[in-house]
C-alpha cells in the first residue's frame, strides 16, 4: 500500500489534544481495529407519509431543519409522485409544508418535486421541478429531460423562484443560457455562489447524462435568475474513441468557491470496445465567462464555457458513487473496489493522479470495511469522512499518518440506513430508513440523526 507522507504534525497525546479542544485532526493511537462506539439515535420524523434525504445538503443553515420530499408516499418512488417539498424541525419533530403543487399521480405524472437540497447561507430550498398541470399538453409528464431547477422560500410561505430557463424551440437557436432538457440534483458551492448539477439534454438525446454549473448573470434569460452552461459535452453514445468520455455523472463540489468539480466519467477503454467508469475533475478558472458557452440548437449540443478543463485521476475503471470534495477543496473522497472486491472509500489530492509520481498525489485506501461503502460525506471542518456500510454509519479518520483509516462504527445493528447527510457544524448526522408507524402496518421513510460526541470519539483513538 501507497503511504502517504503526513502534511499536518499531530500532537502525540491524545488527553492534550482534548484539554486543548483542537478537534481539527485525529490524535495518534496505536490500536488499528475497527472500533465500536454506538452514539444516541432519535427520531426526528414522524409523520405517515416517505421523507426522502436524498444525500443531498438538506440541513439548514443554522442546523436546526431538515429539508425533504415525500416520494414514495403515493402510486411509486419516482419523482414524478412526489407531491412535495417540506422541512422538519430537528427539535420538536413539527414538519412544514414548504411548497405543495396541483399533482396528477401515475405512471405518467407531473409535476414531480423531489431532491431538495438548502442554500448554505440563506432561507431557500432548491429541488427539482417537473411540467406544471397547465404545461402538460405542450411539455408532456415528469422526465428526466423534462424538468429544470425551483427555489422555494423556507419560511412556509411556499414564495418560488426560477432558477434555469427550459428551451426546446427547433425553429431558431436555444436561448442563451437556457437548458434544453432537465437539470437535476442541484448543488450549491458551499459559498453558495454556483450551482452544480447533472443534466439531459431534449434536443439531442443521441448524446447522454453531462454535467453543468450555472450562476447568477445579468444576461440571464429573462424571468430566470441563472444562466446555464454544461461543463462538458460527451462523445456520442457508442462513438467514442479510447479516452472519451461518454457520460458524466455523481458530480460534487471540491473547493468551497466551486472552481473544482469531480465526477465519474464513463471512458471509452484502450481497446476501443469496453467501457471503465473513473475519476475526473472540471477546473472552472477563476475569471471564466459563463457566457462564452454554446446553448446550442436543436442539432447542436451546447458546449462548455471556453476555459474549462478537464482533469482524469484515476484508470482504476471500478469508480463508483458520487463523488465528495474535503471541506478545504485539497481531497476527493471517492468509492472503488479493492482487492477482495469491495466497494471501499479512497482519498486522493483533488490536484493529484494514480499516473503521479509524487505518491503524495496518488489515490489511497482509506476503509477497510467488511461489507460495501456507500453515501460518503466529509466532516465540514475536520478531516473525517462519513459512509454507511451495512446499515450502520461510520466515522473514518483521513488524517495522514498513523491514524489514516482508523475507523468508529457508530451504529451497530440490522437497521438500513440510507441517504447519510452531515450538519454544518459537523456535530450531527441524519439519515434515513423505513420503519413501522403507530398502529398503521405501512413502513415508511422517516428521518433520524445522530449527535456525535467527539470526545468520546477521540480518546478512543
Amino acid at each position: 500500500m501507497i503511504k502517504l507522507k503526513t502534511y499536518l504534525p499531530l500532537i502525540l497525546v491524545a488527553n492534550s489534544l482534548l484539554i486543548l479542544g483542537l478537534v481539527t485532526g485525529c490524535s495518534p493511537a496505536e490500536k488499528k481495529d475497527i472500533i465500536t462506539i454506538p452514539m444516541k439515535e432519535r427520531q426526528v420524523s414522524f409523520s405517515h407519509k416517505m421523507h426522502s434525504l436524498d444525500n443531498n445538503d438538506n440541513f439548514s443553515p443554522d442546523d436546526k431543519f431538515l429539508c425533504y420530499d415525500t416520494r414514495g408516499t403515493v402510486y411509486n418512488q419516482d419523482i414524478a409522485n412526489s407531491k412535495s417539498i417540506e422541512k422538519v424541525e430537528i427539535a420538536t419533530g413539527v414538519e412544514t409544508v414548504l411548497y405543495e403543487p396541483e399533482s396528477v399521480t401515475g405512471d405518467q405524472g407531473a409535476p414531480g418535486v423531489g431532491a431538495a437540497s438548502w442554500h448554505p447561507h440563506d432561507n431557500k430550498v432548491i429541488f427539482i421541478h417537473g411540467p406544471l398541470l397547465s404545461e402538460i399538453k405542450t411539455r408532456g409528464y415528469y422526465g428526466i429531460r423534462n424538468r429544470s431547477g425551483v427555489e422555494v422560500s423556507a419560511d412556509g410561505k411556499g414564495t418560488i423562484t426560477r432558477v434555469d430557463m427550459r428551451d426546446v424551440a427547433t425553429d431558431r437557436p436555444t436561448t442563451p443560457g437556457a437548458q434544453r432538457g432537465g437539470t437535476h440534483r442541484h448543488e450549491y458551492t458551499r459559498n453558495g455562489n454556483r450551482i452544480g448539477f447533472t443534466y439531459d439534454d431534449f434536443l439531442v438525446q443521441n448524446i447522454d447524462r453531462t454535467i453543468g454549473y450555472m450562476e447568477p448573470n445579468q444576461a440571464a434569460p429573462q424571468g430566470y435568475t441563472h444562466y446555464f452552461a454544461v461543463l462538458l459535452k460527451p462523445a456520442e453514445k457508442g462513438k467514442s474513441k479510447p479516452g472519451e468520455i461518454e457520460k458524466a455523472a455523481d458530480d460534487s463540489w471540491v473547493d468551497p468557491a466551486g472552481n473544482m468539480r469531480a465526477f465519474v466519467g464513463k471512458v471509452r477503454a484502450e481497446n476501443g470496445v469496453d467501457y471503465t467508469n473513473d475519476l475526473f475533475v472540471a477546473d472552472i478558472p477563476d475569471g471564466t465567462d459563463i457566457t462564452t458557452a454554446n446553448s446550442g440548437d436543436k442539432d447542436h449540443y451546447p458546449e462548455p464555457p471556453k476555459g474549462i478543463k478537464i482533469r482524469r485521476l484515476t484508470h482504476s475503471g471500478n469508480v463508483e458513487g458520487i463523488v465528495r470534495g474535503s471541506f478545504d477543496g485539497k481531497k476527493i473522497a471517492y468509492l472503488s473496489k479493492d482487492s477482495n472486491g469491495i466497494l471501499q472509500v479512497f482519498i486522493i489530492n483533488s490536484k493529484g493522479s494514480d499516473l503521479s509520481e509524487d505518491e503524495n498525489k496518488q489515490p489511497k485506501q482509506l476503509s477497510h470495511f467488511s461489507s460495501i461503502a456507500g453515501s460518503v460525506r466529509w466532516h465540514p471542518k475536520m478531516n473525517w469522512v462519513f459512509a454507511i456500510t451495512d446499515g450502520n454509519v461510520a466515522a473514518v479518520c483521513a488524517e495522514p499518518g498513523n491514524n489514516f483509516g482508523k475507523t468508529i462504527m457508530l451504529t451497530n445493528d440490522d437497521k438500513l440506513r440510507s441517504e447519510l447527510v452531515v450538519s454544518h457544524d459537523g456535530n450531527t448526522l441524519a439519515y434515513d430508513f423505513y420503519t413501522k408507524q403507530d398502529n398503521d402496518n405501512k413502513e415508511y421513510k422517516q428521518i433520524f440523526m445522530l449527535e456525535l460526541d467527539w470526545d468520546k470519539i477521540l480518546n478512543e483513538l
